[in-house]
């Protein structure tokens, strides 16, 4: 059974610097992709940041050079740096991947962790 558990997560002022977590526990044969989705009060859930099994990245405009998305292989683990924290920035942070057997792959999702920018 895989899951994905995040940690991270906090109270940080503006300016400030958060790195986000995502540890897989199960196994997998292949990963196809994981990133990281956020939701703010009384908006939509949004894609931030994606990584390819190949590790080219994608970025949300408003998070492009203040946040950096990596994997550690060896550690199961997905990271999100986040630097330079905004206000607008706070919200629920979401670690998802689509990963799964030699025959079937499906979206996983983690629990999410809290992030509040303080201005």
């Amino acid at each position: 059974q895989v899951q994905l558990v995040e940690s991270g997560g906090g109270l940080v002022q503006a300016g400030g610097s958060l790195r986000l977590s995502c540890t897989r526990s199960g196994s997998i044969f292949i990963m196809n992709a994981m990133g990281w989705y956020r939701q703010a009060p009384g908006k939509q859930c949004e894609l931030v940041a994606h990584i390819t099994r190949g590790g080219s990245t994608n970025y949300a405009e408003s998070v492009k050079g203040r946040f950096t998305i990596s994997r550690d292989n060896a550690k199961n683990t997905l990271y999100l740096q986040m630097n330079s924290l905004k206000p607008e920035d706070t919200g629920v942070y979401y670690c998802w991947g689509s990963m799964g057997s030699r025959w079937n792959t499906d979206d996983y999702w983690g629990q999410g962790t809290q992030v509040t920018v303080s201005s």
